[in-house]
């Protein structure tokens, strides 16, 4: 994957815990487009690299704008961007990429917001607003010191639904937030639903449209799920790297992921949980055990692409384009 070289322009305080980091392109340079939902990863202190979602307009091409959480759980990635950045500090980081598409022509489209699932979401905002598109923002928070971006939200002047925990005396309804879902234009067949943040909610919001019959339902993780082994799946198996030339077997006591960092493959790792997309490989033969939460069951289906960090197979071979 490639990479390149941005600064940090502007390090700012959003929310509690929560600090955006404005990336700026070098002297003479420009950044790569994105689309609105897309992700980038910093390459961080102490070789970590993480993927964070992009907050800004897709239409700009002199920054980035990033919203980190500093997570108690944190594995040292957001501790690093709270604790060892500063401005002008030169961070390398990967092209955009985008498996949060946003559907620019639905009839209509509700945002939903929890916490730091914000930024992106935003992002669909502006650029919903720019193409002048029917559209509606639900943003859940604990508190309204714990919501992020919220000048930035109301600057939109677009529908938005708040809601703070410790002013409603509790979570939200979420069923009944979706259900009186009416949209402006078209119909419930025409409108798309997106949903990013802590994982009890996305769970929560893919139950509730497939019982209400949203079809058009849409999420993004920040947190992995775990993903049991199929039936069918094998724990010995050999893979081929066709490119390099490299042969090998996973067994019991291995995994592909373990065996790929052992060569030095060439596979950009980050979040080592199936959820950013990274390490998307293409399969060239073989039957992957697709255990990450990136790719849709029909791109799961079709066994082209595989997340190898943390995936397996079913087949006896496997050989991957690397």
């Amino acid at each position: 994957m490639s990479t390149l070289k941005a600064w940090v322009h502007t390090l700012r305080h959003e929310a509690r815990d929560i600090l955006s980091v404005e990336l700026h392109a070098m002297p003479g340079e420009s950044l790569p487009p994105f689309e609105a939902g897309a992700h980038i990863d910093l390459h961080l202190p102490g070789g970590l690299v993480r993927s964070y979602s992009l907050a800004n307009d897709s239409r700009e091409r002199h920054r980035y704008l990033l919203g980190v959480l500093k997570d108690k759980a944190s594995r040292g990635g957001s501790r690093a961007v709270h604790e060892q950045l500063r401005v002008g500090t030169v961070l390398t980081i990967s092209a955009p990429r985008n498996h949060f598409p946003l559907h620019e022509e639905a009839g209509h489209s509700v945002l939903i917001a929890g916490g730091i699932g914000i930024t992106p979401i935003l992002s669909m905002a502006r650029r919903l607003q720019a193409l002048g598109r029917s559209f509606e923002v639900i943003d859940l928070a604990r508190s309204r010191a714990s919501a992020a971006f919220t000048e930035d939200l109301a600057a939109l002047a677009c529908p938005v639904h708040w809601h703070f925990d410790d002013e409603a005396g509790g979570p939200p309804d979420l069923r009944a937030l979706l259900t009186a879902r009416t949209p402006a234009t078209g119909t419930v067949s025409d409108t798309h639903f997106y949903a990013c943040g802590p994982a009890v909610m996305l769970d929560a919001f893919e139950k509730i449209c497939a019982e209400l019959g949203y079809a058009n339902a849409h999420i993004e993780r920040f947190a992995a799920v775990e993903v049991q082994a199929a039936d069918d799946a094998r724990q010995r198996f050999t893979v081929e790297l066709r490119q390099s030339g490299k042969t090998f077997e996973v067994t019991p006591d291995t995994t592909l992921h373990q065996q790929l960092i052992a060569l030095n493959a060439n596979v950009p790792f980050s979040c080592e949980e199936g959820i950013c997309g990274a390490c998307e490989t293409r399969v060239i033969e073989g039957t992957p055990d697709h255990r990450d939460m990136v790719l849709s069951a029909a791109e799961q289906a079709s066994n082209q692409v595989m997340m190898v960090c943390v995936s397996g197979c079913k087949s006896e071979r496997l050989v991957l384009d690397l």
